[in-house]
């Protein structure tokens, strides 16, 4: 059986989708380097060491098992930078079958081992849709041999069960998809706005209710052509990447909607004229070359059963993997979409009285709401890790719990590295002697309080989070 295709489309697919994920690699890995000091370093608000001292090996497999310190988390994170940045480049296009497998499977193998003792911080989807895609790209080959079929396929199962898992969640978790009207809540309400955000907040209600309704087109019909023949599937790949432009315009979600643009980039067939010359005089992929892919596609047959019952299961999770690898997730996202925005402000002050009449300043965040008068920045597919978990502490103090308190602490001590995961720190000589955190209801000004105040948000204080609290 012909399980490597001879087409020009096919060799088109695996190079956009080739290059594509090398460039998000980087982000990824740079986003770690940058940031994991104070998240996760041995002086971090949850640090590593001792999270691997209460979890067992085969619950987080990891690099660091073998040994952790700040200096050698950087350098896993500064080399994935540079081993995706030289297969962005196409090195693996210079080496050997082999060596191009084995270059690809260095990017997975650090990121898993980041992902896996990230905790918290690293508990969104999208982490596990890189790996699980990170993955199947070992497999995918270079130009000694034709792009495998089984593994193009593959990457369509991927896509059909982000796009499908996705839709069921939305219309088994909130009443306002089935009735369209989710749309005049998330655009306010979502995580990390963007600065197209109150523009598309402001548009008229029947508008959000029709992209509420090709919303369920495209996530629930739409990924069943992805299995049809062409070129039926690259129009139904090609809807989903508008879709995925539309949600990158109106929001912030990381590497999210980009991973799943180059997910469908590679379903696309393209004219004759448009596509790469197929390399000539190739000879046959090497027989332990189709063992191995052949082993893949059994290996993800079995280990989909679980993700494919979580689909059809009325309790359906939302992100989830099933094994400690990564290898088949489930996802989904906005299951529930939120009518009220609460954004946590969180304040600090030098004056030895934190009473009411203290000098409070608040400190600035670099992606989440803040200051009224400030419009939301782009960051995505950069991921602003603190700034999201700030919003889930926003929703419920539950996710706040582990890690809270060592940030507040942290603030209090003037720590340079948390001080750079903020946008501006009201204390440039010396820390505060109190810091505390407030949640206020924020919604976006109508144009007519946009046009007077010059203000974006609106906000109205709601309750005291955390107490004037003070270095013991």
């Amino acid at each position: 059986m012909d399980w490597f295709a001879a087409s020009d489309s096919a060799w088109l697919g695996r190079l956009v989708f080739q290059r594509g994920l090398a460039a998000l690699y980087v982000v990824a890995f740079v986003g770690a380097a940058l940031q994991f000091r104070a998240l996760i370093g041995e002086r971090g608000m949850l640090p590593v060491p001792r999270f691997l001292e209460r979890v067992p090996w085969r619950r987080a497999p990891t690099l660091f098992r073998l040994r952790f310190s700040d200096r050698f988390f950087a350098g896993c994170a500064w080399g994935g930078a540079a081993v995706a940045a030289a297969l962005l480049a196409g090195v693996d296009g210079l080496l050997p079958l082999w060596g191009a497998m084995a270059l690809w499977l260095v990017p997975w193998a650090l990121y898993l081992s980041i992902v896996n003792v990230g905790q918290a911080w690293y508990g969104f989807g999208w982490e596990s849709l890189l790996l699980e895609v990170g993955f199947l790209a070992v497999f995918l080959g270079n130009d000694e041999v034709a792009p495998p079929v089984l593994v193009l396929f593959l990457l369509r199962w991927v896509l059909f069960r982000l796009e499908f898992g996705a839709g069921l969640i939305k219309l088994r978790g909130d009443v306002c998809w089935r009735r369209l009207t989710c749309l005049y809540f998330h655009h306010e309400t979502q995580p990390m706005p963007g600065p197209l955000s109150w523009f598309f907040h402001r548009l008229p209600g029947p508008l959000h209710r029709v992209e509420a309704a090709a919303n369920h087109v495209t996530q629930l019909v739409v990924p069943f052509l992805l299995f049809a023949p062409q070129p039926v599937a690259s129009g139904a790949a090609a809807l989903m990447i508008v879709t995925q432009f539309w949600l990158i315009l109106s929001g912030n979600f990381a590497w999210l909607n980009w991973l799943t643009m180059v997910l469908a980039a590679s379903v696309l067939a393209l004219p004759p004229s448009l596509s790469p010359r197929i390399p000539s005089g190739l000879s046959g992929p090497p027989l332990w070359y189709e063992g191995v892919v052949l082993a893949l596609a059994c290996g993800v047959a079995v280990l989909s059963v679980r993700p494919v019952r979580n689909l059809l299961s009325r309790r359906q999770s939302m992100n989830r993997s099933y094994d400690s690898l990564h290898l088949v997730n489930t996802y989904g996202a906005f299951g529930t979409v939120g009518r009220v925005r609460q954004e946590i402000v969180v304040e600090g002050t030098a004056d030895p009285d934190p009473g009411p009449e203290a000098d409070w300043r608040a400190y600035e965040f670099k992606g989440k709401p803040g200051d009224p008068r400030r419009l939301p920045r782009q960051f995505a597919p950069y991921h602003l890790r603190l700034d999201w978990m700030m919003w889930f502490a926003a929703l419920s103090p539950a996710y706040a719990r582990s890690w809270f308190e060592p940030f507040v602490e942290r603030l209090l001590a003037g720590d340079r590295d948390t001080l750079r995961l903020l946008r501006r720190c009201p204390f440039s000589d010396a820390p505060p002697r109190y810091v505390r955190a407030r949640v206020f209801r924020y919604r976006y000004t109508t144009r007519a309080e946009r046009r007077a105040s010059g203000a974006w948000w609106e906000r109205t204080y709601v309750r005291e989070f955390l107490p004037p609290t003070r270095l013991r």
